[in-house]
């Protein structure tokens, strides 16, 4: 989820685990849904300190049949290998 500073000073924004979010003036930040329900983050959006955009855009999923490969997955095709060189 997006978050955003409505305040005209810089706030931290706690995220659980000793951890904060520093949002400065008119910036964005994102926190996953679950820390969203944290009472200390309710508390930031009920009194107009943050205000919240939307839901995270989730990564697309690949099929299962899917056969594209990501880079360095071997040699490229008519490369031939590795070559040696130098003293064996």
């Amino acid at each position: 989820m997006d978050i955003f500073n409505k305040t005209a000073e810089a706030i931290r924004v706690p995220v659980g685990a000793g951890r904060h979010l520093f949002l400065s003036v008119g910036r964005t930040g994102q926190i996953s849904p679950k820390t969203a329900e944290m009472p200390a983050v309710k508390a930031l959006i009920d009194n107009g300190s943050i205000g919240i955009k939307g839901i995270m855009a989730s990564k697309p999923k690949r099929s299962k049949g899917s056969t594209q490969h990501g880079a360095g997955g071997g040699p490229a095709p008519g490369d031939g290998g590795v070559r040696y060189t130098g003293a064996r």
